[in-house]
């Protein structure tokens, strides 16, 4: 009874306190991580996967977790996403820049490959049902297709294996054509009853697994108290670079929890109601309604211009905003800023334990955080707390920053052998410092108008895409 209780107010601080207060920097990796991964089962290991070509298994059973138990060479290709098969362990699938999925079975000699006519960004297959995967792409398509007619000759004749194409073009009255956001990733809940897209240039998405018109979008208007964020403030924002999240929640039986990374150097935890409730909530306009009422700069769902619309329900108040702990001050040479041993720049990945109340996020620097709801848990001891700010972006160190971005251009990103942490590190945060102060307020619909060559066709395949 002792330990129900304790799971329990473990849960109502996670829930309805102050979320993750908790932190602890895993460093291993030489450069940027890109990819976090636990085990199946009862997730005893991590996985990071970064630039440096290297992947590091991190053993959670070790009772207070700090440095990698294993680290292995990773491959040499762009391989953006792999999907381990829910109930064989010889059977994954990956999907790569060059547009492929290939599918893999240890106990064949061959694979299997699906060429697509994209850049293949995301896949994940179907936590119960092992015949399906879905795919987001570089085009802003998310399909889920059935792995029996996906792969071998008759691919085209089964359209890919293609079974549901989920809506991702978005309308806004004040816009003369609609927007076809690039999709840089996707995953599925717990018991795949839901999946989420991160978009680029806007909010992670929520889709019910059979209908294709989205059912909530997610943001950081308001602050985790509800109170609407300051204008001088910066906050949940996917601009710059692709981006990973999950779902996860307080043990086997929850599920309610959604956490994403930010450019404004945070990791968001936003609670997802259940699929019939925000079905229920979901606004249906038809294309007259639309025209005649609302804001003019709302922006809807839509397969065409001219068709119905569909408003999901927006959630606007994020559960806890991620963040790390504070160090001081570094001073060499030309740096002088304060250090956080959380997230000094973008959060690219962020991702949640099956079982424990731990979120570990990644971004563009070389750390790990592991976040958690406690001070201490079966596989952590002695957490510090983290602090509610993240490192504001100078503005007078701008011209610097340029400066630093054009070099790094021009040598093709090799830094000299024997330059410091310290200064390598800076360096890195003036690269994309100066991304986000470039790329970090753009329009979606300036930068992703999508048309048809064929008004009729608006629902057919991807190669009628275009952008301008």
């Amino acid at each position: 009874m002792r330990r129900y209780e304790l799971r329990n107010a473990i849960v109502e601080s996670a829930c309805n306190g102050p979320g993750f207060p908790y932190s602890r920097r895993l460093e291993a990796h030489r450069s940027c991580v890109n990819a976090l991964a636990f085990s199946s089962g009862d997730g005893r290991f991590l996985a990071s996967g970064g630039d440096d070509r290297r992947i590091c298994l991190w053993d959670f059973n070790e009772g207070d977790v700090k440095t990698p138990s294993f680290t292995l060479k990773g491959p040499q290709d762009s391989i953006r996403d792999l999907a381990c098969h829910p109930l064989y362990d010889e059977v994954l699938i990956s999907v790569s820049e060059d547009g492929t999925v290939r599918r893999y079975d240890g106990r064949q000699a061959m694979g299997e490959m699906l060429q697509t006519c994209s850049e293949v960004s995301g896949v994940q297959y179907h936590p119960t049902l092992e015949h399906f995967f879905v795919t987001s792409d570089d085009h802003g398509s998310v399909v889920l297709r059935d792995v029996r007619m996906a792969f071998g000759s008759q691919t085209r004749g089964n359209n890919q294996g293609i079974v549901q194409r989920y809506n991702t073009k978005l309308s806004k009255r004040s816009a003369s054509r609609l927007s076809s956001p690039e999709a840089s990733s996707v995953t599925f809940d717990r018991d795949g009853s839901r999946l989420a897209v991160t978009f680029l240039h806007y909010s992670p998405t929520i889709y019910a697994l059979s209908d294709p018109d989205p059912i909530a979008v997610l943001n950081g208007k308001n602050l985790p108290d509800g109170t609407p964020n300051p204008p001088s403030e910066r906050t949940y924002s996917n601009s710059c670079t692709m981006k990973h999240g999950s779902f996860g929640g307080p043990g086997i039986d929850i599920n309610d929890m959604y956490a994403g990374g930010s450019d404004d150097f945070r990791c968001y935890v936003w609670k997802v109601p259940s699929a019939p409730q925000l079905i229920n909530q979901r606004q249906n306009i038809s294309a007259d309604d639309w025209e005649a009422s609302g804001d003019v700069n709302t922006i809807a769902f839509s397969e065409s211009r001219s068709g119905p619309k569909v408003l999901p329900v927006e959630i606007s108040t994020p559960l806890c905003r991620l963040t790390g702990i504070f160090a001081g001050i570094s001073r060499n040479l030309f740096i002088y800023l304060s250090i956080l041993v959380g997230h000094n720049s973008i959060v690219n990945t962020a991702l949640f334990h099956p079982h424990y109340l731990h979120v570990v996020t990644a971004g563009v620097e070389k750390k790990i955080i592991l976040h958690s709801s406690t001070q201490s848990s079966p596989c952590t001891q002695n957490l510090q707390l983290s602090p509610s700010t993240v490192r504001k972006l100078d503005d007078q160190e701008s011209e610097r920053d340029r400066a630093i971005f054009f070099t790094s251009l021009d040598s093709g990103g090799l830094q000299p052998t024997d330059i410091t942490e310290d200064i390598d590190e800076r360096q890195t945060l003036s690269i994309f410092d100066h991304i986000i102060r470039e790329e970090g307020e753009a329009d979606v619909f300036q930068l992703r108008p999508w048309e048809s060559s064929d008004s009729s066709d608006e629902e057919s395949d991807d190669s009628n895409i275009s952008w301008h």
